[in-house]
């Protein structure tokens, strides 16, 4: 699957052109294709033109990753969602296996320089802060396996996937050098708004958020919102999930972009907002909060 440029939104409506951020190879072309069944896969440089190519109708939907076990939260999608007018319509789970990888005829006694993005070089700190190699930052993992190719950069090594390392004909000197040998990362698909995803593209029919009788997945609804800036008041609103059993998978608080000092909250709830009791819970919340934000409600990916 590679990058086949931008192409029609849909080829046919049996390939819906998909947006990720970084070079063929990427773990998120990697969550691409294990979310939908025959992309069209479209590399941009980063997570903002993610956002920037599904808004303005150039790719149906973006994958992005939200959430690494080992690094947690990608924090900059988070202002991201809020930044820009898309939904999340579904959820992927990629494994991440990390290789350090370099020219060839290279050794690894010679490496004095690593490449790789700063969460896969965090996801490999054991491994690498023992050596004493500089550690530089780019934009992807498999950007750095490609710069070094470009650039003919001797001494030099990449962190990135395996399939990474073979797409750019480096040699791997070092294979599965991530801290946690199960090491995962999950990624979400953002969509325009009113766009529904055809079951046709996706790996599963049940990848979809659309409501499918009888289906059974276990949903996921993500939102964002601001609590007044008073004692309890966030004790209060959690109170409301509470009251209607709706389990919190996920709270985390980023700043409030013009507001200093004050927080947005980003909560996961275990639950289809849909439901009934969801529903209600949600109606009650937002009339208790000056700001609340559903960001989308969709199956939970296995995990």
């Amino acid at each position: 699957m590679g990058n086949e440029g931008p192409g029609p939104l849909t080829d046919r409506v049996a390939r819906p052109t998909v947006a990720f951020s970084g070079e063929p190879g990427a773990f998120a072309e990697d969550a691409v294709t294990a979310f939908f069944a025959n992309p069209r896969t479209l590399p941009v440089p980063g997570f903002r033109e993610v956002f920037e190519v599904v808004s303005a109708g150039r790719a149906i939907a973006g994958v992005l990753p939200i959430e690494n076990l080992v690094n947690g939260s990608v924090r900059e999608n988070y202002d991201l969602l809020l930044e820009h007018d898309l939904v999340i319509v579904g959820e992927v789970v990629v494994p991440v296996r990390l290789c350090l990888a370099a020219l060839p005829g290279q050794r690894i006694e010679q490496i004095e320089r690593v490449y790789s993005h700063i969460q896969a070089l965090g996801q490999a700190d054991r491994f690498l802060r023992g050596r004493p190699w500089s550690l530089l930052t780019t934009y992807n993992t498999a950007g750095a396996g490609k710069m070094i190719v470009e650039g003919g950069e001797r001494a030099a090594a990449a962190v990135l996937s395996p399939r990474a390392a073979g797409l750019f004909g480096l040699e791997i000197l070092a294979d599965a050098i991530q801290n946690v040998p199960d090491n995962r990362t999950r990624f979400v698909v953002v969509a325009r708004p009113g766009v529904a995803l055809e079951p046709g593209w996706l790996r599963s029919p049940l990848a979809t958020g659309r409501r499918v009788p009888g289906a059974g997945r276990a949903m996921r609804t993500t939102l964002a919102m601001a609590v007044a800036n008073e004692p309890g008041a966030l004790h209060r609103v959690l109170g409301i999930f509470a009251a209607a059993g709706l389990n919190m998978s996920k709270l985390e608080s980023r700043p409030m972009h013009g507001r200093a000092w004050e927080y947005v909250f980003w909560v996961d709830l275990d639950a289809d907002a849909a439901a009934p009791a969801a529903r209600a819970a949600l109606d009650e919340l937002a009339a208790s909060v000056p700001m609340l934000r559903i960001l989308g409600s969709y199956p939970r990916a296995e995990l």
